[in-house]
Parts: C-alpha cells; structure tokens; sequence
C-alpha cells in the first residue's frame, strides 16, 4: 500500500475525502508520517466536527499561504483558544463567503478570538464609525461619502456577520461552547441590519447635510426586521415617515437605500401605501389618511411589525401611535376574510410545481403558512388581548398558546417546527451568503451532508446524516400543513365539545370571534351545529370529531359557510343509518374535500343527497361522476322500471333514477368535471329516458285497463328538450301524437292516447321533495285550447290550414323522443315544410316574428327584473340568441339543409359556413348563450329553485361567480357577463332587426 493511500486512509477518520488533505495538513504541520502531529489531535478532532472538514482545510492552508508572517500567530490561537478554533473551523467549513472574507483580509480572524467579543450594543457604534460619523447619539453626519463610505461600511458590516455567524455555528466544533437560541440569533441580525441603516442614513445625510434642517425623516422596520427574526441574508423591509421639506426627505431616503443596498443588503420600501406606485415618504397625517380610506387588509397584516429603527425617534412614535389602533381593528372589517384568502392565493401563486414540496419559505407546509396562521389569529384575537400583540412570531406563536387561543402541545410543536425550517434556512444562506430558501433534491447526497452536519445532524443506527436531515425536515413539514386545522379549527371544537386533552379551551366569544374572521356570518349557530355534531361519546361522535376540523376548513373556503355548515348537519342526521357514510368521508379525502365544496355552493344539492346518498361514493372518482354514458343511464332507467309490475312503483322508480342522475349532473358541473353542453345533454337524456320509461308503463297499464292497446303514441321533443339544451330549471316541452292501431277508430285512439299522456302528465308532475317533472304541452296547435293529444293527420291538417309563423318557428326545435319510433319519425317528415318553408318567410312573416319577438321583450319580462342580467329574456340573453338563429333557420334551412338542426350550437356553425354570419358574430352569440346558460344552471342550483335572473350582489353572486370561474372577483363576473351579453345584444340587433 503507498504512503498517498495510507495518508488518505488516516485522513479520512476526520472526515477529509480530498486527496491533497495529507498535503496541506503537513504544510500546516499538522500532520506526521501516518497520522496526527502529537499536539494537534485536539485540532483535528475539532476539523473533523466542521460542517465540510475539506473546505474548512482549504480555507486554512489559503490563509496560511496568504499571510505567511501571520500564520505562525494564527496557529497558535487554534491550538489554545477554545472559542477561537471552534468559531474559525465552524465558519470556514460552513461558509465559503465568509472564509473568502476572512482570507482576503490579514488578520481578520482576530476577531474570532474569545477576548474580542462584542456584544450587540456595539453595534451601531461600530458601523457609524465605520463611515466616520460623527455625534453618534443621533447618528449624526457620515465623514465618508460615496464609494469610500459604501467600502468602508460593507467591511465593517461583514465583520460583524461574521462574528455572529462564528457563535452560532461554533458549537458545532467546540461542543462547550454555549449554543444561541433562535431568538439570540435573528436578534443579533435584526440588531446589526438596524445598525447598517443607521449608518447609510448617516452617509444620507452627509450628501446634503442642509437637508436634516429642512425636515424630519423617520424609518419604520416591516416584516423581519420589525418583527426582530431577520436571515442572514434577506431584504430589509421598510418604509418612511417624513415631515417638512418632503423633497428632502425623499432624497435622504433614496440615498440611504442605495448606499445599504451597495454595502450590506437590499432595502425593500415596496410594502409602504400604494406600493412601489405610491410615494416613497409621506407625512403622517398622509400615512393616516391612507391607511383609513384605502388600505387593504393584508396592508394592516404587515403593520404587525411595524417599528421604528433609525431616524427621528419622536416621528415614528407618533406613527405608531397612529396605526396600531387601525390594525387591531382590521378584522372588522367587511372585506376582511375576502382579502386575507386574496394574500393567501396570491403567495402560493408564486411558486412552480418543481420546488412546491422543498421551499421552506412559500411551499406547502413553510415558514410562511406559519406566519400567515399566527398574524391572523392575532388580527383577530389581539382585538381585545394585548397579550398578543407581539411582533415576533415565535413570541406570538406563544402567547396564543399561554393565552388558550392554541393548544399548549400545538403551539409548542408548532414554534419548534418554524425555528427549525428558520435554521436550515440561515444555513443555506450562510454557505455563499446569497438569499435562498430552497432544501436540496433528495439526490443531492453531498449538499444535504454538509446542511445535515450544519445543522448538528449526525449519522445514527446506521442512516447517514443526510437521510437523517430528509426525514427530520418532512416530519416538520407535514405538521405546519396541518397548521389550519390545528391554529383555527381544533380549538372551536374544544370550545363546545367535551374534548379531551386540552387544559385550555377558547371561551364561546372568542370561538365566536374566530369563526365569524372565518368568513361565517352566523357564528353562534355555527358553534350550535358544530355542538350538536360532536356531542356524545359515540363512534360517530369521535368521529366527526376528527372530520370537522378540516372540513370546517374547507367550507370557510366556499360562498356559503354557514349555509354549508348546515346542510352537512342535515346531510349528517339524514344518513344516520347509513354505515358507509362516515367511514367514506374519513377515509377518502377527495370526498370530503368535494362534498364541502358541494355544501357550500348549492341549496339544491344537499336535498338530493339525502334522498340519493349513493352518489357521495362517486366522488372520488370524477371519471365516473362525470363519465357516464347516456345509453347506459337510460338501459338502467328501462330495466329497474321493467321490473315494478305496480304503476306507481314503476313510476316511483324512474324517479328515483332520474333524481340519482340529476345529482350525479350537479355534482360533476359544480365541480368543473363537465363542461355546459355536457351538462345539458345529460340533463335532456335523463328526461327522455323517463319519458320514454314512463310512457311504456302507462302505456302498459292503460292496454291492461281497456283490454288492448288502441294507438300508438310518440312524444315529440320541443324547445330546450328537443334540442338537448335542458338545464335544471327547464320544464320538457312536448307534443303527443296518435294513430289508432288497426281496427280502432280515430276518436277512441285519441280517447285512449289521451288518458295515457295525462296520466305521465299526473305521475311525473305529482308534488314530491324532487325537483318537479312537468311535462308541459302548451306548445300544441291552439295552444291551451286545444286537445293534448291528436293523429298525426289532424296534426297534418291543422298546420296545412290553421298555423301561424310562430308555430312553425316551435317546431324548428322538434324531435322525437319517446314512443313509436316509426310515427315519430312520419310526424318529423311531415313538419319538414312547415318549419323549412320553400322561399324562405315573406316580408309580413318576417315582421311578425319581429314584432312577437318585441312584445315577449317588452311584456315578458317580469316587473322589476333587470334586463341586463336576466338570463333568458334579458338584452343578449338566451331568447335573443335563439330568436336570432330560428329566423336564419325559417328563412335559408330550406335551401341550407345543415341549418335543419335543433341545436343552437350547431345552428350557429352552419350560419357561419353558409356566408350567413359572420364568425365575429357567430362567436360573440355562442358566447352570450353558453354563459347564459352556465350562470342560468348555477343559479338554480345556488338557489335551490328556478330562476332566471342573475344574483346582483351577496353571497348568492358569489357562489354563481365561483361555479363559473372559481378565482373570479364577483364583481369582475358581474362586469364580464354584462360585456359578453352586451356584445351579443349589438349582433342580435344587427341580424335579427336589420337584415
């Protein structure tokens, strides 16, 4: 074996890997043949505890071959200061900037020694004096100014990161020296950053010296530094007050940022009022004025830290003075929880899918989930204790938990998982002082080695440190996401159940307090529900206690929480008996998560749950939510009717069906799982499967009844149901037709076929807890007047005498839909010339659309509806598109034989292919109808019950606005819809009126 490789082998029990490590330990004189020289082993044992013992070595051998006359000297200290050795390996190992800092500058190290401590109250003087100021009690003018006072106070600032850097990570090599807390540590940065302000406002000053006579100027801290939690590398986070010459002040200001911008860090002014758009100083009676009429929400969330650090003293008391009493009534404010849930959004937009799971400030689980949670239980319980209103985030972390706002064990978990992400942070930061917040990829096996023994994490029963650090950092990571439910909802049920575990408990009003900053409008009938819920000592009780803190949760997120909240007890109590229903909602969290969604936006949904409870199972799966097939929906609907020998049952059956169905539909639209023509054809084939199911059966019943069949009978799909455009408020438009079977007479054809539609009629119309099934026939020759039920030739007979342009402009729309499929089909033939009328519509019938087209615009609209936001009959709404389409239909489908379809989509396309529209228009009207149609179908199912006009305002406008666009501002919506209908309404205006 050769000497290279025995060095190496002895090197490497210090943890060296470098092959040169032997080479610059005996350059050192460090090391003998085979091992280490007598008196260093002390030095070794210390090198080996470095976080990287390579580059710790290198920075020693560069520092000895730097400064050849200083190394003997600095040897020496390694061997016999303690401190020293433990604060110079801890720091060469752990940061490459800061060795480079120390090499670069002979004799730098000295500050490490263990008698060149300073404590932080030098600070300010260090720095001022740095750039030569002089009467330092008020920071006075700077001697130095530009580049020379930019040099001199970036040394002079690094030294002292450095020093602060060497205690924090020195025990790391010398395990007896003491270790700093989280606290001491963000304490000492926050106090050297205030100190670098001081100091660049000092050089400020300096430029324009006559400036200071002319005005006041005042710099508040925000964020970290205000809170006292700075990193070793972050932005500084201010903004400032002036009084007098603003001018001046602004130029002081600027100036400042710049110079600490150059020498230490950069100064970030973008959180003072109207942002980076905004002045950079304002008065104080501007800041009030602002804060008062304009501030948003989340403005008073960052107003927490507010603190005065440099400048004049007196002003920025007064500016305290002025906006905390604005911040501890932030939340009652009307948009507060819209705001707060805004901020929210708008931080976890930030970040891509790649670094989601390992950015310890933004991601899932980060440093700023906790601070997010803990400065909203502040707002919201600091209203009325002081106790909270700490600016730390730890110290607040705290109180909530000594104040019972937290659970104690929550809190104090939750305060060790936020220091440690803080430590790995300020590691990585250390390594090359720049600003990152990113944990190293999971194959990053040397990275997370050195962060791992950075951190103090060594290898254990056989796992490396890195792995070590990997699961560490996931355990934490997994308690912060359950922040929400821990901070916010855990305690609200201790507040009204018998819980155990917890010694302290909110009190009912500060429950109360907590739910209505949660977005609840009725917070004491909350607590109700949430008492009822949990009572008892049952499984279901246990186990609703566990389902409720997330699911609260998830329903402060919806339209309706209170609303939600409700339907989830009625849902609840109505599946008592139902023994799958808890263990799904436990066991599957899409489920949970969907059906809170559901609770929250619909009145209509719960009351189907309870009476078609099957469905929830599909919630897990969206593929079968939404991918059902329409024949297999109406092959199932024929076959459970098939089997009810009982008319009633029969009946009973098909609606039952059909109501499973309709919450399947409702449940996949709300969820963006179909799209709104999906939706439609849906809804239009569950209605003709139980047409056409419950038109066998009475069809059935009646032959049993009158001995033989004497007609067959066909149903002829009209207006939304013909075209497969049903929504959930649409009644099914229809027209029977006849013809008597051999042998039978006309008149007892229409006698039989007449008792067997009237009878579909009655049974599906008949009152019930489903939404109804009206089977409406007022589209019939003579309208009211006239029989339900006629053949085919007294249909023939009618429409070749007695029709009007109306008439013919229904049956654009006509299909057959259930029934003898052959007559279906001769009465579609039939109608073909009526509604395709060869020559297209005259001159006086074209004007007669016109004109009923008017008065249904005038007359029809019901008193006090708006017309530009009723969705059916409003200016751009459904008629307007349709009307428009039907009369390009009556006038070319004749000659356009793709213009002969029932579909307003279709209808459109062929328009546009046919040189009829042009594709401007064409695409503004499919616009207006399909948005029409959304907002109409989401409006009934918000409500609960039909409706045709579009919520203005409240929780109902919102709820529509989430269906439709779920990040949607209701507001925007509101605009949005009245754009796009608005467009349409000048198309319809120009084709419909005009052409």
């Amino acid at each position: 074996m050769t000497d290279r490789v025995r060095s190496a082998q002895s090197t490497a029990r210090y943890g060296l890997t470098d092959d040169r490590a032997a080479e610059y330990l005996r350059a050192a004189g460090w090391w003998n043949e085979g091992g280490p020289a007598s008196d260093r082993e002390t030095s070794m044992v210390a090198l080996s505890r470095s976080p990287d013992p390579d580059l710790a070595l290198l920075a020693l051998d560069r520092i000895r071959t730097s400064d050849a006359d200083g190394w003997p000297a600095l040897d020496r200290a390694v061997a016999t200061d303690r401190g020293l050795r433990g604060r110079l390996l801890a720091v060469f190992g752990g940061s490459s900037a800061l060795a480079d800092f120390v090499i670069s500058r002979e004799g730098e190290w000295r500050r490490l020694l263990t008698d060149r401590q300073r404590s932080v109250a030098d600070y300010a003087g260090v720095l001022l004096d740095a750039v030569g100021a002089v009467d330092t009690a008020t920071d006075g003018i700077a001697g130095l100014t530009g580049s020379e006072a930019v040099r001199a106070l970036r040394a002079a600032y690094r030294g002292l990161l450095l020093e602060i850097a060497a205690d924090d990570l020195g025990h790391l090599v010398e395990r007896e020296l003491p270790v700093p807390d989280y606290a001491q540590t963000t304490g000492r940065l926050t106090a050297l950053a205030e100190a670098a302000i001081r100091a660049a406002l000092a050089v400020a000053v300096s430029i324009a010296p006559t400036g200071r006579d002319k005005c006041r100027l005042a710099v508040i801290a925000m964020g970290k530094c205000g809170g006292q939690e700075l990193n070793y590398v972050s932005d500084v986070d201010v903004l400032f007050v002036g009084d007098g010459d603003l001018d001046a002040a602004t130029r002081m200001a600027s100036t400042m940022i710049r110079v600490a911008g150059q020498a230490c860090f950069d100064v970030d002014a973008a959180l003072r009022p109207e942002g980076k758009a905004g002045p950079l100083v304002r008065t104080l009676d501007g800041h009030s004025a602002y804060y008062q009429r304009w501030a948003r929400t989340w403005e008073f969330q960052a107003l927490l830290k507010a603190r005065p650090i440099a400048g004049d003293a007196q002003l920025g008391a007064d500016y305290l003075d002025v906006v905390q009493p604005l911040v501890w009534a932030a939340a009652d404010r009307d948009n507060f929880v819209d705001d707060v849930r805004a901020m929210r959004r708008k931080v976890e937009s930030h970040l891509s899918a790649e670094v989601l799971d390992r950015e310890l400030k933004l991601g899932r689980g980060g440093l700023r989930d906790v601070e997010f949670a803990v400065q909203l239980l502040q707002l919201v319980h600091g209203r009325s204790d002081e106790t909270l209103r700490r600016r730390s985030t730890v110290d607040a972390l705290a109180a909530l938990g000594e104040g019972g706002y937290v659970g104690r064990a929550d809190a104090a978990e939750l305060g060790e998982s936020y220091r440690f992400l803080r430590l790995i942070e300020h590691r990585l930061q250390l390594q090359k002082l720049r600003r990152t917040h990113l944990f190293p990829e999971a194959g990053d096996t040397d990275e997370l080695r050195w962060l791992a023994r950075a951190t103090g994490i060594g290898p254990d029963r056989g796992k490396a440190e890195g792995e070590l650090l990997q699961v560490e950092f996931q355990r934490h990571l997994r308690l912060i996401r359950r922040l929400h439910e821990k901070l916010f909802y855990r305690p609200l049920l201790e507040a009204v159940a018998r819980v155990p575990g917890e010694a302290l408990r909110l009190s009912a009003e500060a429950a109360e307090a907590r739910l209505s900053a949660l977005g609840y409008a009725a917070p004491d009938g909350a607590l109700r529900h949430i008492e009822t819920l949990t009572a008892g000592v049952s499984r279901r009780a246990a186990i609703q206690r566990a389902l409720l803190p997330a699911l609260l949760e998830m329903l402060a997120e919806t339209p309706d929480p209170d609303g939600g909240l409700l339907a989830y007890r009625k849902v609840s109590e109505a599946l008592t008996t139902t023994d799958w229903y808890l263990r799904v909602l436990r066991d599957e969290a899409a489920v949970v998560e969907r059906l809170a969604l559901l609770l929250g936006t619909s009145r209509l949904v719960p009351d189907l749950i309870v009476r078609a409870p099957e469905v929830l199972r599909l919630l897990g799966d969206p593929d079968q939510l939404a991918g059902r097939d329409t024949a297999e929906v109406a092959a199932s609907l024929r076959q459970a009717v098939n089997r009810q020998g009982y008319l009633g049952n029969a009946v009973a059956a098909a609606r039952s069906l059909r109501r499973h169905e309709l919450l399947r539909v409702a449940s996949a639209d709300l969820l963006g799982f179909m799209d709104v023509l999906t939706v439609c054809q849906a809804l239009s084939s569950v209605w003709m499967a139980v047409l056409r199911a419950t038109l066998a059966a009475v069809d059935r019943a009646e032959a049993v009844s009158a001995g033989e069949r004497k007609a067959r009978l066909a149903v002829i799909g009209m207006g939304r149901l013909g075209g497969a455009e049903l929504g959930y408020s649409s009644d099914a438009d229809v027209l029977f037709v006849c013809e008597p079977v051999d042998g039978v007479a006309d008149s007892d054809a229409v006698k039989y076929a007449s008792r067997v539609a009237q009878s579909v009629r009655k049974l599906l119309g008949a009152p019930s807890q489903d939404p109804p099934l009206q089977v409406d026939v007022d589209l019939r020759p003579e309208g009211r007047q006239g029989a339900i039920v006629r053949t085919l030739e007294s249909y023939r007979a009618y429409y070749g005498q007695w029709s009007q342009v109306w008439e013919a402009q229904a049956l654009l729309r006509a299909r057959p839909i259930a029934g003898d499929e052959d007559l279906g089909a001769r009465f579609i033939e039939m109608i073909d010339p009526i509604r395709y009328p060869d020559g297209g519509l005259d001159a006086a019938r074209t004007r007669e659309i016109r004109r009923i087209k008017a008065r249904v615009d005038t007359e029809r609209l019901p008193r006090g509806a708006d017309p530009a936001t009723h969705m059916k009959l409003g200016r751009g709404g459904l008629a307007d598109v349709e009307w428009t389409l039907q009369l390009l239909q009556l006038r070319h489908a004749h000659d356009v034989p793709s213009l002969r379809t029932t579909s307003t989509m279709d209808g459109l396309t062929a328009a546009v292919e046919a040189d009829l529209v042009l594709e401007s228009d064409a695409t503004a009207l499919r616009e207006a109808w399909l948005l029409a149609t959304r907002a109409r179908n989401a409006t009934t199912l918000v409500r609960g019950k039909v409706s045709d006009q579009l919520p203005s305002a409240g929780r109902e406008l919102a709820a529509v606005a989430a269906v439709l666009s779920p990040d949607a501002d209701p507001g925007e919506f509101l605009d949005s819809y009245r754009r796009t209908l608005r467009r349409a309404r000048g198309v319809v205006e120009q084709l419909f009126y005009e052409a």
